[in-house]
């Protein structure tokens, strides 16, 4: 499978929406925007997220928009972010789009949290060389309640490699 990462479109906005009210995903995700509203006011969440120096970036799979990949906040404290499509999951495309994501994105280090529980994204981001730092607790909207969450850094590379 072929995966890219591009700007994102007006036109995939549709599919991005589709794809994070998804409830399964949500649920898994556990840490999403807590509510989404209908295509209208999602169009108008991303239209504020684009006016920012986020790095937003649509994922593709074999021509086919799969999910989502960004890095935002600010410079020193900046988090990395994903939503891939539940039809994906499991076929390694997380891991390849954060791949891509981190070598568009130099700038380290790069933070990223995830659900304790949400084993497949905690895999991706300890194959894509984040460290866990630390365990906290935070509201997961799409839980409906308090969660452990896991913190995770990437370092700047250190040595010859």
């Amino acid at each position: 499978m072929e995966i890219a990462l591009r700007a994102v479109r007006d036109s995939d906005l549709p599919e991005f929406h589709r794809q994070m009210t998804d409830p399964e995903a949500a649920r898994m995700a556990a840490f999403g925007p807590a509510d989404l509203g209908g295509p209208g006011a999602f169009r108008d969440y991303w239209k504020r997220l684009r006016d920012t120096s986020h790095v937003l970036r649509t994922v593709v799979a074999d021509g086919t928009v799969a999910g989502t990949a960004a890095v935002y906040g600010v410079a020193g404290e900046r988090e990395v972010t994903y939503w891939i499509d539940r039809a994906y999951w499991g076929r390694g495309v997380a891991t390849a789009a954060l791949r891509a994501l981190l070598a568009e994105v130099p700038e380290r280090p790069l933070y990223a949290r995830a659900a304790a529980d949400n084993a497949g994204s905690l895999r991706v981001l300890e194959k894509c060389g984040f460290h866990e730092t630390a365990r906290a607790r935070g509201f997961a909207d799409a839980r409906g309640r308090e969660i452990e969450e896991v913190v995770l850094i990437l370092k700047a590379r250190t040595g010859g490699r």
